[in-house]
């Protein structure tokens, strides 16, 4: 049996993907093509585990020798209890998303924050330092991307949210990093309006709902950065309006590729195919 111009065989390592469900998932198209394209004898799978059967599943992947897997919903705060050890970047965020074997240990990261950063600099070449950001949402990418927007020396952050509650939590988990607030979700016009980024990190918008959106297309103004983590469609209805509006904007896809980036060379320590994994995920929601 062939896999691209990998040989699949009794020696062939296992990388692999987490998570309830699973099925939707894209990772395996870019990480095999990543592997292929570096020549490296290993492949890529996904495996729907129930929250019940986590603690077997990592006691299983320890016994065969999984040579490193990602994490996905809803596994990403429970699996650090199985674990020998947890990043300091991840103990912060309190989520872990890509496993890694160092020095016969069991290593969590969170490579979420990292990636929306390289995709951020990547389109935009800004400086996050003084930077006036607004987090639509305070879930587990709200506290991520947060996190490390506040480490990279943003001015103030501004979370948003239906449940005040839940963005309270997330502003006095920032407070310590940067100047920070929350507000409920109704109120966040006049702070979006003086915002230099914006990011939905909500699932509003997303496929099959492409007409939502998570605030009114009209709070944003020109010249702002406004970004969505959704990548299908690739141009939600919120960006699409930003953008109709003068401001520049970035699709989820572009930081979907680059937290596998981060995780793909750190299990294999070699560089990243970024523009070949770029086109297979591309290529891969293009039909769905």
């Amino acid at each position: 049996m062939q896999r691209g111009g990998n040989r699949v065989d009794s020696r062939t390592g296992l990388f692999a993907l987490i998570g309830d469900p699973v099925g939707h998932s894209k990772s395996p198209d870019m990480m095999n093509a990543a592997l292929r394209e570096v020549q490296l004898p290993n492949v890529y799978l996904a495996f729907k585990v129930a929250p019940s059967d986590l603690k077997d599943a990592v006691a299983g992947f320890r016994a065969l020798g999984v040579k490193g897997w990602n994490v996905t919903i809803p596994h990403k705060v429970a699996i650090m209890d199985y674990l020998d050890a947890v990043d300091e970047t991840a103990q912060a965020i309190g989520a872990v998303n890509t496993v890694v074997y160092e020095h016969g240990k069991w290593v969590g990261y969170n490579t979420d924050g990292p990636g929306y950063l390289r995709s951020v600099e990547e389109a935009w070449s800004l400086p996050f330092f003084g930077l006036n950001v607004v987090i639509i949402g305070a879930g587990g990418a709200a506290r991520a991307v947060g996190y490390t927007l506040a480490k990279a020396g943003v001015s103030r952050i501004t979370v948003l949210n239906r449940t005040l509650a839940k963005a309270e939590a997330l502003g006095r988990h920032l407070s310590s990093l940067t100047r920070s607030e929350a507000l409920p979700l109704t109120e966040g016009k006049k702070v979006i309006e003086k915002a230099d980024l914006i990011i939905n990190t909500t699932s509003v918008g997303m496929f099959p709902d492409r007409d939502e959106t998570p605030v009114p297309v009209e709070w944003f103004q020109r010249g702002q950065y406004v970004s969505d983590l959704i990548y299908h469609p690739r141009e939600t209805t919120l960006l699409r309006g930003a953008k109709a509006r003068g401001a520049r904007v970035l699709s989820g896809l572009d930081m979907l590729v680059y937290q596998a980036v981060i995780a793909f060379e750190k299990w294999t320590e070699k560089e990243a195919p970024v523009s070949l994994m770029k086109q297979v995920l591309a290529a891969s929601l293009k039909d769905t």
